[in-house]
């Protein structure tokens, strides 16, 4: 519990290990933001791919759950997401490492988020970019506050140092260069819908009503942009899903996810 929030904390890790006290392993780590929903899909998805990918680190997810209600207050604004990250690295990550597996070597951590969730991960980019090596935004919920974030990103990004004062310096986390990675995907018809097969000419303009103006495409871009232009990101990639809406970008972004995170 941190900041009166309640958080269910779900953690999985390689079938092969006999134990939690397992010893001369390392692990990739992976915190998923509304764990509820996209734990399992993570832990799968590193599941599946190890018997294809030869040589694949062991990994370890750990989901982050609580009350739907409470999403917008940690994901939505400063008030609420600074609280958060501050449990996840001063309460949680300590927790894993020091109790869940105290005798594993964990080496690079990731941070997946979808809608709210990418959000949340935008902001953590900007405000804690030595938090995480490598940083997952699914579907950001930018339009937040008038796109508020996307000015945050180019006063934070545009000018300073990243060892400047403004930011937080964490441990327990390293990267392969010292600067971090973004990932950022979206729905091709997140902002331009398609029309559905048994949806009439009303109820059609009414959803394009409602998703245009949130701009998912457009604000991915603008995002991308500035992060790339920044210098202060070892890569940012940027991927449209063909025919993909909102809620169907969370699988296929985790799945993607995992492979940026896990080839480096």
């Amino acid at each position: 519990m941190t900041n009166n929030m309640t958080y269910q904390i779900q953690v999985s890790w390689p079938f092969e290990w006999e134990s939690r006290q397992v010893s001369d392993k390392s692990a990739l780590t992976m915190y998923v933001l509304d764990g509820n929903a996209m734990g399992m899909t993570a832990a799968e998805g590193f599941k599946r791919r190890k018997p294809v990918s030869f040589g694949q680190p062991d990994s370890i997810v750990v989901s982050i759950g609580y009350p739907l209600t409470n999403a917008v207050y940690d994901m939505g604004s400063p008030s609420g997401a600074d609280p958060f990250l501050d449990f996840i690295g001063d309460a949680l990550r300590p927790w894993l490492h020091n109790t869940v597996f105290p005798n594993v070597d964990f080496t690079r951590d990731a941070l997946f988020g979808h809608s709210f969730g990418g959000l949340l991960v935008t902001y953590a980019l900007i405000s804690r970019p030595d938090m995480f090596d490598t940083y997952l935004a699914a579907s950001p919920a930018l339009e937040v506050q008038n796109g508020s974030i996307l000015e945050q990103v180019s006063a934070r990004f545009g000018t300073g140092d990243l060892t400047s004062s403004t930011y937080y310096t964490s441990t327990g986390c390293t990267t392969t260069s010292g600067l971090p990675a973004l990932m950022i995907t979206y729905g091709s018809v997140e902002e331009f819908p398609a029309r559905r097969r048994t949806e009439n000419e009303t109820a059609f303009q009414a959803r394009k009503s409602y998703f245009r103006p949130l701009g998912m495409t457009e604000h991915c871009h603008d995002l991308f942009d500035l992060v790339k232009a920044s210098g202060k990101v070892r890569d940012v990639v940027l991927k449209e899903y063909t025919g993909q809406d909102h809620a169907g970008v969370a699988a296929s972004a985790i799945t993607d996810g995992i492979d940026y995170f896990v080839d480096w």
